[in-house]
């Protein structure tokens, strides 16, 4: 077993120890093997004497990834740090290194520290700070926990002595980390994204960009893809910094999931979908900004994003308009709180009452008024003039991140209140005029403003913090554009219609609207459901391909679509070209298996429309639009569009049922021989099954009874439970028994045979594992193992056991036998 795949079962492990509330308050989410494998290949330079730091280390997986690749490029010598201060990773760390020392042939030492990082590592910090003492790590692997730092805790003060001022546990190891790095020492580390803005991280940024080099960004366009398994609805970037050198271009890569992997035709580690761009630092950090916020834009889409909203440059000092967090804590105030106002009471404001507009009073938990008294007036302001009022908290995935509401103080009373969960857009706590607070409200809730907030608010909630950092239009705009409308509320258009008539005024034109070209990506989505493709196919990369193929451009219309003929390079080229959007190069694959292939199965494209029998193959292969389907598409949006679609519809069968039927057609029938007919579903593995069953039963063991077919996809899987305990053996499904065992009477064997079509052979754990499972089997056990052929095989040779047998469905009249004292049969 490999190196990293051990130290994930380790993670899984340790997982189902860690108290949840423990684990959650302390940031305790440990890295998932596809995660660690491309933290590890981020690094440039791995050669000659390594010195790895990883604290914060859990279960070592990453220190595992890093060993791995660093043996893959044959080093000569490594020294490895590993730090946690948890007692239940220990044992599981003690196994992965010793695992890592084992593979390593003696290349590698290492030291486990059971110490707090931050208070330790402060003072040798501190000492490399005050003296000519370089740092001592060449490299740094990280995934540190997240916790705030409370301001008069050990914690900070220690940080604080090492010359470092943060507030969080992540920001804190990171900067100790680069304390301790050598000159062009490179570190890896996985984050929150929230140090990007507010004032609370500057130093930590400007630290940052100070000290080192930034390389390479990853960013996941999901806030639970990075830690899904523990429902983290936190964003995580994956930095590569190195020490002391200057700064170059940055490469940024982005991906919807974090699933990745090897691929084999390029030799890199990509994900689905994975996109990917170089930029100039000051793309990243606008070199004007005092603050140093840092924006991360996975697409040159994104970019011109931040580019549009650049005319607008005031802020809210300047404005002389404040935001702060609501100031009526409801637990403190208990005494106060009304379900329904009274006499003496005011209405008090939470996020449950906002709902595109004030929704008050609500029946619910929450109460609707406060008491005015001594203890609850503090906390009260005027109810007079125009209030903005902002949900703090956006829920999982909520498609907007601001959302502001217009409050115009017509509830009854003199004071308001506004809870702890809410921001308030105020001039000294009273409320502003019209025209000003309507213009407020079309910026804060314009589309262009909520996707540039999400490309560096990393948190799942919108601070005040954030908002006083956010530029705004000038005093003069905002009036303007609120004095254009005098409903409640808005749609969503007509807000960003407004804002766009103003920056078009302020450019002439010049910075072109980026939000066409998401109109358009949403509109293929919506072709693309219309017309019955899978779920899996509903994304942009499928919307992006639909766009290529019909040659439609942010600004086209679908009136005038056409028909180019494309392979897939030149459609990933187009996608990169006219809506921002570069993906990887080894994503080719993606889109001709994921998209492509489905897209000529349901009737959207025809493949080598000019010569159908080109070979499969050859560079010249390409895609076109089927004509019946442009002739409908160039009705959408028209009046004429549904009549369309349903005739169209009528005459071809959605992809969904295509799919369904294929799926009933395919299915592998299997026949045993006491006569039950079973249905495996269609794949390399439930084949392989079948051949064992079919082929090599007959001839190495025939006869044999077939005890369990499992793991095939089926309903239902075979097992003869009874048969199995005659045998000695009372075993289950969760017992993880092998996909097939037989039983040869005339030998009195068990066999159990693994199907192996890309993971699962029999090496030394499986080996015992099912030694340990089918210990008390009266028969005597072979171990065997089925590959396809001998290309699957290949890869699989050095994980597998000693005396255990392996034969191969391309050439099903022989076996190989590995060591032992006899040929196919038990070993004792």
């Amino acid at each position: 077993m490999r190196l990293l795949e051990l130290a994930d079962q380790h993670r899984k492990e340790a997982n189902k120890l860690l108290n949840p509330k423990t684990k959650s308050a302390l940031g305790q989410f440990m890295t998932p093997a596809p995660i660690c494998l491309f933290m590890a290949s981020l690094f440039d330079d791995i050669k000659g004497d390594i010195k790895l730091l990883d604290p914060g280390c859990g279960v070592g997986s990453l220190s595992a990834a890093f060993v791995e690749r660093a043996l893959r490029l044959d080093v000569d010598k490594m020294e490895l740090d590993a730090i946690d201060i948890a007692d239940v990773m220990l044992p599981y760390l003690s196994k992965t290194l010793k695992a890592c020392d084992e593979a390593a042939n003696g290349k590698l030492t290492h030291k486990i520290s059971k110490v707090d990082y931050i208070l330790e590592a402060s003072l040798l910090a501190k000492n490399i700070s005050t003296s000519e003492e370089p740092g001592t790590y060449s490299h740094v692997i990280m995934n540190p926990p997240y916790k705030k730092i409370l301001s008069t805790s050990a914690h900070r003060a220690s940080l604080r002595n090492a010359g470092i001022e943060t507030v969080n546990l992540y920001s804190g190891f990171v900067a100790l980390a680069l304390k301790q790095l050598k000159k062009g020492g490179e570190l890896v580390a996985i984050i929150p994204r929230s140090f990007c803005n507010g004032p609370y991280y500057q130093p930590f940024r400007e630290h940052l960009l100070t000290e080192t080099s930034i390389k390479h960004i990853h960013i996941f366009d999901s806030r639970n893809a990075a830690f899904a398994e523990d429902e983290v609805l936190q964003e995580n970037i994956i930095i590569h910094c190195v020490k002391g050198v200057p700064q170059g271009q940055v490469i940024i890569t982005s991906s919807p999931t974090s699933d990745f992997h090897l691929d084999e035709e390029s030799g890199q580690i990509t994900a689905t979908d994975m996109t990917q761009r170089k930029v100039s630092i000051d793309k990243i950090v606008n070199p004007a900004d005092k603050q140093k916020f840092i924006h991360i834009a996975a697409s040159p889409r994104e970019q011109d994003i931040i580019e549009r909203l650049s005319p607008f440059t005031t802020t809210l000092d300047e404005l002389n308009i404040q935001v702060s967090t609501g100031p009526v804590v409801d637990f403190r105030l208990k005494k106060d709180l009304r379900e329904r106002m009274d006499s003496g009471s005011v209405p008090l404001l939470f996020p449950q009452h906002l709902n595109g507009k004030v929704n008050w009073p609500l029946d619910g938990k929450k109460p609707n008024a406060i008491r005015v008294s001594e203890s609850s007036r503090p906390w009260l302001w005027k109810n007079q003039g125009y209030f903005l009022i902002l949900k703090r908290f956006s829920s999982k995935e909520e498609k907007r991140r601001i959302v502001a509401t217009l409050y115009d103080s017509s509830l009854p009373g003199e004071l308001i209140g506004f809870d702890n969960k809410t921001n308030v857009f105020h001039i000294q706590k009273m409320g502003m005029d019209a025209d000003l607070a309507r213009g407020l409200y079309v910026y804060l809730n314009c589309t262009l403003l909520d996707k540039y907030y999400r490309q560096f608010g990393g948190h799942t909630q919108v601070n005040a913090s954030d908002l006083r950092s956010i530029h705004y239009p000038s005093m003069q705009v905002l009036r303007k554009m609120g004095s254009e409308f005098d409903e409640e509320v808005l749609k969503q258009n007509q807000i960003d219609e407004i804002i766009n008539r103003e920056l078009d005024l302020m450019t002439k034109g010049k910075i072109a609207d980026p939000l066409k070209a998401q109109e358009k990506i949403e509109q293929a989505l919506d072709v693309l459901r219309q017309l019955g493709m899978p779920r899996a196919q509903i994304n942009e990369r499928s919307a992006l391909t639909l766009l290529a193929l019909l040659d439609l451009h942010p600004d086209g219309e679908w009136e005038k679509i056409e028909r180019p003929m494309l392979g897939v390079t030149p459609i990933m080229d187009w996608c990169r070209d006219v809506y921002g959007k570069e993906y990887a190069p080894n994503t080719r694959e993606t889109f001709r298996r994921q998209t492509l292939h489905q897209f000529c199965d349901g009737g959207i494209a025809i493949y080598n429309p000019d010569k159908p029998n080109r070979p499969v193959n050859s560079p010249k292969a390409c895609y076109q639009i089927a004509p019946e389907l442009h002739t409908v598409l160039l009705n959408y949006g028209s009046a004429k569009w549904k009549t369309a679609l349903e005739e169209h519809m009528g005459n071809v069968p959605t992809l969904v049922e295509q799919y369904a039927m294929a799926r009933k057609m395919e299915m592998v029938p299997l026949k045993l021989n006491d006569g039950t007919e079973l249905e495996l579903s269609p794949g390399a593995h439930s084949q392989l099954i079948k051949d064992i069953i079919v082929e090599f039963g007959p001839r190495f063991a025939p006869e044999a009874e077939v005890i369990y077919i499992g793991d095939t996809g089926a309903k239902e899987d075979h097992f003869r439970k009874d048969r199995l305990a005659e045998l000695g053996v009372n075993v289950d499904q969760k017992g993880k028994p092998p996909d097939v065992v037989l039983y040869w009477q005339k030998r009195n064997w068990l066999l159990l045979i693994e199907s192996v079509t890309s993971h699962g052979p029999v090496d030394g754990k499986r080996h015992g594992e099912l030694a340990k499972l089918f210990a008390s089997a009266k028969p005597g056990l072979v171990y065997v193992t089925a590959f396809p052929d001998r290309k699957v095989m290949a890869k699989y040779l050095m994980e597998l056991s000693w005396e255990t047998e392996v034969w191969v469905a391309d050439a099903p009249t022989h076996m190989i036998h590995l060591n032992g004292d006899r040929f196919l049969g038990p070993h004792t």
